[in-house]
């Protein structure tokens, strides 16, 4: 990764680690919601590809009373690029990880699972329409995953190779 100061300004604003620390802590919290156990580790990494690209992200908002499974089913442009996207925007995801983990946002098990601490971010979801729009659709995703309890089939589906 590029110094901070090095990146370009778009770069900065988009991937900015705090705000991608918010998205993947909403999506800890809906995992969370269906089962307290955590969410693993490689299915945290999947979040912001799923959550900020805008184009994946409104149809998963339009489709959040829906199975993910039947959301993919019937929008295959989800997985149109998700690799490639899901690979590019690690590094961000790692950065945010680190930022999350300064502040002692969460915890992580022996078995790898990622499980948040409470009272460590507001419960509010705030900001621009298309910063509330990620926060949803991340905890929608979150909580998709932890029904779904399978990372094979989550990567499967998502057509990624952990």
């Amino acid at each position: 990764m590029k110094r901070w100061d090095h990146r370009p300004f778009e770069v900065r604003n988009l991937f900015n680690p705090a705000f991608c620390g918010l998205v993947l802590f909403k999506a800890l919290l809906g995992y969370e919601e269906e089962n307290p156990d955590g969410m693993p580790y490689s299915l945290a990494l999947l979040v912001l590809p799923l959550c900020l690209h805008k184009d994946s992200r409104l149809v998963l908002a339009d489709n959040s009373r829906s199975y993910l499974l039947k959301t993919v089913e019937n929008n295959p442009q989800l997985l149109v690029g998700f690799a490639a996207r899901a690979s590019d925007l690690m590094p961000f995801s790692l950065e945010a990880f680190g930022l999350l983990a300064e502040r002692g946002c969460f915890t992580v098990s022996p078995d790898g699972r990622l499980k948040t601490v409470p009272e460590k971010m507001r419960k509010s979801v705030t900001g621009t329409a298309e910063s509330v729009s990620c926060q949803r659709v991340a905890r929608f995703v979150g909580k998709e995953f932890a029904r779904i309890a399978d990372r094979v089939t989550v990567y499967t589906t998502f057509g990624v190779r952990p």
